[in-house]
């Protein structure tokens, strides 16, 4: 593993979402010193937070998945996830709503989703989904040291025997087919695929392997930190201040000083100027590069996944329909995916994801308000020109009216205060081709072949976060962060 030359004594880690928090914890624990910047008044990053009528609100993710990946940055310092946290397991992890009425509920506990799958779709399917639960297992057991978890200098680094069996498990192929060995029910075969999405591809072209995604949410467990995931990053931020680091918020990186090929140091958005034997980048890829004066070296340009259109609200009234996590399936799925990936259309039948976690905390508001986000896939910037300030309000609506018609009676009229965010709100905080969801995971952008977390061209900086290895979601971010700080320690982390 390829590793940073030279004096690494003081680290600047910019960016204080849950990547550079976890780097900053490996490295704090390596015996370096680091200053973490944040420009935001807050630590999370995408995981961090908003306030909408007088709550707080997570601003991302509202469930945390394989949380021994936290543990693990905490566990460097002497630190402990359960110290920190109140970690609530969900059960359903979440529920699905289908087109024709139907409705499943996702259990992580091995038999209690093999009734369920008895319950909606018969015994041959239970059969399969018991074969489709130790096939999850093992593809995640095959890929978590030396793909996920692994820095990649060559793609070399494959040649390797986990590869072998990678490709015989069938992890090239593709995802839905691949799922649809195990399954016949239309509905449980989008229930296990749909995540694909998370890695900006439909099931039909994700890579099997992908299938560590719906593994991670469909059989390792779903939690809930108490106070909302947005605790986890304040909770890492914490840790480090008392481990030594100073993470100052309200501070971004202005620009760079080099010296030669090196990072001499950082220069905030104060004004103030902090020297630094390594530099560690969290924002997205083209922000990185601009502040390292670099340009990508890839042969072809990064293809960034599909955007998504949030409503974030506070509503007078809960709903039996809803869960901590609810799907609302439209009925063509094929089409939605089309539309969203080749089109650049916004869905004519939405599936949207639901997130109400003052079902799971109702001390989010502690009043009977309750706080919602709904997600609806949409196209990136890059695929369509949408003009969002004008159809931005008017879709909303529509979501609203949708949601209306679904098993949420009354959902327009409860909304008592409301947030949308649309891609040009994506664009306008820096994230590329106005999508939260970052690099997709083509064959292109997987593994070695994915941007790098070291640059060529700067001897001293190291990137981390969603655009580069591992990818997309808190599991990766945060092993991303580790990644990191393995090319600046030399400790494990290479294949």
């Amino acid at each position: 593993m390829r590793t940073i030359l030279g004096r690494t004594d003081h680290v600047v880690v910019v960016g204080a979402g849950l990547a550079g928090l976890a780097c900053a914890l490996h490295l704090l624990g390596a015996g370096r010193a680091v200053t973490v910047l944040e420009q935001s008044g807050y630590p999370g990053g995408r995981a961090g937070q908003r306030e909408l009528g007088g709550y707080r609100m997570d601003a991302g993710a509202t469930v945390l998945t394989m949380p021994e990946l936290a543990d693990e940055a905490f566990a460097a310092v002497g630190a402990s996830l359960a110290d920190e946290l109140e970690l609530l397991e969900l059960d359903p992890a979440y529920r699905a709503h289908f087109a024709d009425g139907s409705t499943i509920e996702m259990h992580t506990d091995g038999a209690a989703m093999e009734d369920e799958v008895r319950r909606v779709a018969g015994a041959r399917d239970a059969e399969g989904y018991r074969r489709l639960r130790a096939w999850l297992g093992e593809l995640f057991r095959v890929q978590r040291d030396r793909f996920i978890g692994a820095n990649f200098d060559s793609p070399l680094d494959l040649l390797r025997p986990e590869l072998v069996r990678l490709a015989a498990l069938g992890g090239f192929g593709r995802l839905g087919p691949a799922i649809g060995r195990f399954l016949h029910d239309d509905r449980l075969r989008r229930l296990f695929s749909f995540q694909a999405l998370y890695a900006g591809l439909p099931p039909s072209r994700a890579l099997a392997a992908y299938g560590v995604i719906p593994y991670m949410d469909t059989v390792a467990g779903v939690y809930y930190p108490r106070g909302g995931v947005r605790r986890l990053a304040e909770a890492m931020a914490g840790v480090a201040r008392r481990a030594g680091a100073s993470v100052r918020l309200g501070i971004g990186a202005a620009w760079l000083e080099r010296t030669a090929s090196r990072v001499s140091a950082v220069r905030a958005s104060s004004g103030e100027r902090i020297p630094c034997d390594a530099v560690v980048l969290t924002p997205e890829l083209p922000t990185a590069y601009r502040l390292l004066g670099v340009r990508s070296r890839r042969p072809l340009p990064v293809r960034w996944s599909p955007s998504a259109v949030v409503l974030r609200a506070v509503t007078t009234r809960g709903w039996p329909a809803l869960d901590h996590h609810t799907i609302f399936f439209g009925r063509n799925w094929d089409r939605t995916f089309h539309e969203i990936t080749r089109a650049g259309a916004l869905m004519t039948d939405p599936s949207l994801l639901v997130s109400m976690p003052t079902r799971t905390d109702p001390a989010l508001t502690g009043d009977g308000r309750q706080l919602l986000s709904v997600l609806a896939p949409c196209p990136n910037t890059d695929v369509a020109a949408i003009d969002w300030a004008r159809v931005g309000p008017a879709y909303a609506e529509e979501l609203a009216g949708v949601l209306d018609s679904r098993g949420l009676p009354g959902f327009t009229a409860s909304i008592e205060a409301s947030e949308l965010i649309t891609p040009a709100d994506w664009a306008a905080q820096g994230l590329a081709a106005g999508t939260p969801f970052s690099a997709a995971h083509t064959f292109a952008q997987t593994g070695p072949f994915r941007p790098g977390n070291l640059v060529s061209g700067v001897d001293n900086a190291v990137l981390a976060g969603c655009g580069t290895t591992p990818g997309v979601g808190i599991p990766p971010v945060l092993i991303s962060g580790k990644l990191a700080a393995a090319r600046i320690t030399g400790q494990p982390g290479s294949p």
